[in-house]
């Protein structure tokens, strides 16, 4: 019979000896309690890991500590499980842990398992039937509330036909961790092996990896390079999410590593102590924690002692949910979607858990409706990966991302990133902008109506100009320059802004001039018309046209916008069709004789050195000329 392997994994839960190692050693024929004190007491206080073959499909199992010193323990473990077996002993009943670890389980999300009644060769059949009773009323209202409870033995066997058989529809019934994700493996331990050198070991969350696969030690961020893998004990090229693993790269020190740290792809999570996330209190009676509690945090595999903040700084009871942020007494590495645990110093137990939203860079301004709305987003997004894209992008500081930010913020592999923005954009949930960013729509909506607001507060100042120029508008609306230059490229395509003279303004804008303005701008331009190579200065235009030399700056500056005149430097202006001729004459001269040395040019256009050398130096500057000491050439193109 051919055995397949499943990406998932099993695991135990329930309090102190009612036979979890024991049913998983019936199970597997592993002795998952590896460590002397462990056999010495007869009791786990570590994780023990064994493949288990059920049918002909292979999964791993993991068995977590029962007693109340090692909850952190059985949190670490429940992390990876899919699927679980609550444990609980006929002569024992109900006990403690039982009702802690099915509230962590709950919390963690699991949604597949089963309970199995050990120990009943040690009771009475009256015996077992209550405690089967009292199971009914423990898992009401929790994800085993139609699970089935299977009364067994691990001495005399019996039920273990059943047991099985359940144990295989579970198996059944549980989907295969996706494995399209970014591959992240949240420690159990390290160690080093003679010959490989260090190997990591625990239960990938997401994704998958190949042997030759780079990859980053995380808080340490020391890159390094997949060697070798072992899944359920065996050699494998793959890795993939739900898999009890053990990785080998050798030149980490596996002494500077601890249960918690993480191992990914490089470029996509880094080490964080503040964390949004949303919080499910247990309905405990008397559970009240106040905004700045100290509490212990528990991700993955990682415990931390933090300090708990509610939004509104309001206390926060028992039952209920809440929007929170947790600031960490040392970083951790976690991403959106993320399980977690919250336990009370004094008294310790388990008060809550829920779902991390995102890693923050400080702590969020209190009472602002749109951090609730924003945290309710992201929460509402969680599950959906297209989804999700969309509200990263929407929420993003800079406003737009390139694909390789944008895959970083929302953990998605990059090589999967184009088809769902392609799907974005086809809904019209986002833009692609020309310098190759995307923005959200109502982000690129927002960003057009201040940029039109500024624009038209101009043109009621300056309702003779053509528009601003892109450097003031830059200044107004201060947002990163490739953003801004995409968007209003976006909003010429799309007709909400024009540009003229190489000024952008509204479409409706058209330049107008009081009748008294128009005479002197009409007055100053035919002056300059008539003075083709010798324009005036503004001192001269005053005394000429007898107009103050306010008024005379202002017609010229208007001249200057609509394009009429140009500045060619240090405040020398030119009309447009003195430089229109000037160049003719320069091509129509280089083409004939090749060269041009500089002192001739003046007596080209009858004018002065005052004017000429000015205007063979726009001509450089423009790209017409190329320049050797006095002697110009026309710039080939």
């Amino acid at each position: 019979m051919s055995i397949s392997q499943v990406n998932i994994t099993l695991g135990t839960a329930g309090h102190i000896d009612h036979g979890k190692t024991a049913l998983v050693k019936s199970l597997t024929g592993c002795e998952t309690d590896r460590l002397k004190e462990e056999k010495e007491r007869g009791m786990s206080i570590d994780l023990g890991y064994a493949p288990c073959t059920i049918d002909d499909v292979q999964v791993g199992i993991v068995d977590v500590p029962g007693h109340e010193n090692f909850v952190k323990t059985m949190v670490a473990g429940a992390s990876g499980m899919d699927g679980v077996i609550l444990v609980v002993a006929a002569d024992d009943g109900v006990m403690p842990q039982t009702r802690e670890h099915l509230d962590i389980l709950t919390l963690l999300g699991i949604q597949h398992g089963l309970v199995a009644l050990t120990k009943i060769d040690r009771v009475a059949r009256e015996r077992r039937e209550l405690v089967q009773r009292e199971l009914i009323d423990l898992v009401q209202g929790t994800f085993l509330e139609n699970a089935p409870i299977l009364p067994l033995s691990n001495i005399t066997w019996e039920g273990f036909d059943p047991f099985l058989k359940a144990l295989a529809a579970l198996v059944q019934s549980i989907p295969p961790k996706r494995t399209d994700g970014v591959f992240r493996v949240p420690l159990d331990r390290a160690f080093s092996a003679k010959g490989y050198g260090t190997v990591v070991a625990g239960i990938p969350i997401a994704g998958e990896a190949r042997v030759g696969d780079e990859l980053v030690l995380l808080p340490q961020n020391e890159l390094g390079r997949l060697k070798r893998i072992e899944v359920y004990g065996r050699d494998s090229d793959t890795v993939k999410a739900g898999q009890c693993a053990a990785l080998n790269v050798g030149h980490w020190d596996h002494r500077a590593i601890r249960r918690g740290d993480v191992v990914t792809l490089p470029s996509y999570f880094a080490p964080a102590t503040w964390y949004a996330a949303q919080l499910r209190l247990l309905p405990h009676e008397k559970l009240v924690l106040k905004n700045g509690a100290a509490v212990k945090f528990h991700t993955g595999t990682s415990e931390v002692n933090a300090t708990l903040y509610s939004p509104d700084g309001a206390p926060m009871y028992g039952g209920n949910d809440y929007f929170v942020q947790f600031r960490l007494d040392r970083p951790v590495v976690a991403g959106p979607g993320d399980r977690f645990i919250v336990r009370t110093l004094a008294p310790v137990r388990t008060a809550g858990g829920g779902t991390i939203l995102e890693a923050t860079a400080r702590r969020l301004k209190r009472n602002r409706p749109e951090v609730g709305q924003r945290l309710l987003e992201q929460a509402q997004s969680l599950g959906d990966e297209t989804r999700f894209v969309a509200c990263c992008l929407r929420q993003i500081e800079t406003l737009a991302a390139s694909e390789v930010d944008l895959a970083a913020r929302a953990k998605v592999p990059r090589h999967r990133l184009p088809a769902i923005l392609a799907r974005l954009v086809e809904q019209r949930q986002v833009l692609v902008l020309g310098t190759g960013l995307y923005i959200h729509s109502e982000t690129a909506a927002a960003v057009a109506d201040r940029v039109l607001g500024v624009l038209r507060d101009f043109h009621r100042q300056s309702p003779e100009s053509p528009g601003m120029t892109i450097e003031p508008l830059r200044q107004a609306v201060p947002i990163d320059k490739a953003v801004l230059d995409g968007l209003v490229a976006w909003m010429k395509s799309q007709g909400r802004l024009v540009e003229r003279n190489q000024r952008l303004a509204a479409p409706e804008h058209q330049p107008t001039l009081d009748d008294e303005d128009s005479k002197l701008v009409e007055a100053v331009e035919e002056v300059f018309r008539q003075q083709a190579f010798h324009p005036p200065s503004p001192d001269e235009l005053a005394a000429s046209i007898k107009a103050p030399r306010a008024a005379i700056d202002r017609a010229i500056r208007i001249l200057g916008e609509h394009r009429r005149l140009v500045c060619i430097g240090e405040g020398l202006w030119f009309h447009d069709e003195a430089l229109a001729r000037a160049r003719q004459i320069l091509v129509d001269y280089l083409r004939q004789e090749g060269r041009l040395e500089s002192v001739r040019f003046k007596y080209l256009l009858d004018t002065t050195r005052k004017f000429a050398l000015p205007l063979l130096d726009y001509f450089d500057r423009v790209g017409l000329l190329r320049r050797s000491g006095n002697t110009r050439f026309l710039r080939e193109k």
